[in-house]
């Protein structure tokens, strides 16, 4: 079955007709025509998707890599050639590839850079008291992680997939095609780009593009999920 798409003119406009479109017709695209590439009006919608996804407590522990040169993308499929080289064809022919990179600890001098940005951005309109309620809120439940579940660096992980979620359905908005890719070497990835001594490391990367019809298998497949009575319950 062919998936009908919406041209990426007229993405944001079809996306506030009906979201569901998008949900059941986005796929995972697993070819790409390299001959396609994203329009710089999109990669600054798709900037913004990364930047203002949501995360708990808004503490944003993340960083992303927005690749588009053919030396980049060759040093993040240098991820993939060994173990997974079923990956690494669409890493090199897609528009852009993004990697997903979440922080390796969460001190006090980076909550207080987004405590000091929500200030700026005027979050705080009801007083001083209000930041510092924030700051200890935050702390509170980052210290829970460390502390008692010591699962901080798992919490921090699954922001960065929230934003994932959220980044896979506004791409198919603009009618852009996207693979989330965990068959990675992360070790690799992080050297390539330095990553863990910048205090990071890389959790998944996501190609872009537009499909390559004629040899994308995925593309003529129906959508196929388990029915309302097994996986929602209505009280």
């Amino acid at each position: 079955m062919i998936q009908a798409r919406i041209p990426e003119s007229e993405g944001t406009e079809a996306a506030a007709r009906d979201i569901t479109h998008f949900v059941k017709t986005r796929y995972t695209a697993k070819a790409y025509d390299p001959t396609k590439k994203i329009s710089p009006r999109n990669i600054e919608k798709i900037r913004e998707l990364l930047r203002f996804s949501p995360s708990s407590t808004n503490a944003q522990p993340w960083h992303f890599i927005l690749a588009s040169s053919d030396e980049a993308k060759e040093k993040i499929a240098r991820s993939t050639d060994r173990l997974y080289p079923f990956n690494s064809q669409a890493i090199r022919d897609a528009s852009h590839v993004v990697v997903f990179c979440s922080r390796l600890e969460i001190g006090q001098d980076f909550l207080l850079r987004v405590l000091e940005q929500e200030d700026a951005d005027g979050r705080f309109a009801g007083g001083p008291e209000y930041k510092e309620r924030m700051h200890a809120a935050r702390n509170m439940f980052i210290d829970m992680h460390k502390h008692d579940l010591k699962d901080v660096q798992h919490w921090m992980d699954k922001q960065v997939y929230l934003n994932l979620g959220a980044f896979l359905l506004g791409v198919s908005t603009l009618g852009i095609d996207a693979t989330p890719m965990e068959g990675i070497e992360i070790k690799v990835l992080d050297e390539e780009f330095g990553l863990r001594e910048r205090g990071y490391t890389s959790l998944v990367v996501v190609t872009l593009g537009y499909r390559d019809q004629e040899n994308d298998f995925n593309a003529q497949l129906p959508k196929s999920r388990l029915p309302y009575s097994e996986v929602l319950t209505e009280v």
